[in-house]
């Protein structure tokens, strides 16, 4: 509780000293920073939460529930990189007559590493399965699991 207090009344300086800074800047533009806010609480509540509740919906019902935290993760870091690469894959910004402001092969490098998210995220996979495995050799015999433990019920999603 203490650090969650703490937490706030530095959040809270923060802004207090990012507005006292803004309110004294004689070039600040009003409208300009509204317009800038308005943006990203659209861009945030409407584009990415969607999205995010839109592919939590979906892991939840075709990812079975011991790996959910791990999908997850790795699914919200491959789309955080995404969305700050996108503009480089794009070639936002690169004048047509100097080919050296953005020279590096993005698409094939934002590729790469979300194949290394991939993998990074099967391999967090893997204690989990291996655990899993053991449990139910136990309880079924030599390894023969049942499909019951994995898969949730179509169409209802399992509490986290």
């Amino acid at each position: 509780m203490r650090t969650r207090v703490a937490l706030v009344a530095a959040g809270t300086l923060l802004i207090g000293y990012a507005v006292a800074g803004a309110l004294t800047d004689p070039e600040l533009d009003p409208a300009g920073v509204l317009v800038f806010l308005a943006g990203v609480l659209v861009g945030h509540d409407l584009v990415w939460m969607a999205g995010v509740l839109a592919v939590g919906a979906l892991l939840a019902r075709f990812v079975p529930r011991r790996h959910r935290p791990v999908v997850r993760a790795g699914a919200i870091g491959a789309a955080a990189l995404t969305v700050v690469a996108l503009p480089l894959v794009l070639g936002f910004g690169r004048p047509p007559d100097d080919p050296s402001v953005l020279p590096l092969p993005y698409g094939r490098n934002l590729a790469v590493v979300l194949l290394l998210v991939a993998a990074a995220t099967a391999v967090g996979c893997l204690p989990v399965e291996l655990r899993h495995d053991r449990r139910t050799a136990g309880r079924h015999g030599a390894g023969a699991g049942s499909r019951a433990d994995d898969v949730s019920t179509p169409g209802r999603v399992d509490p986290p």
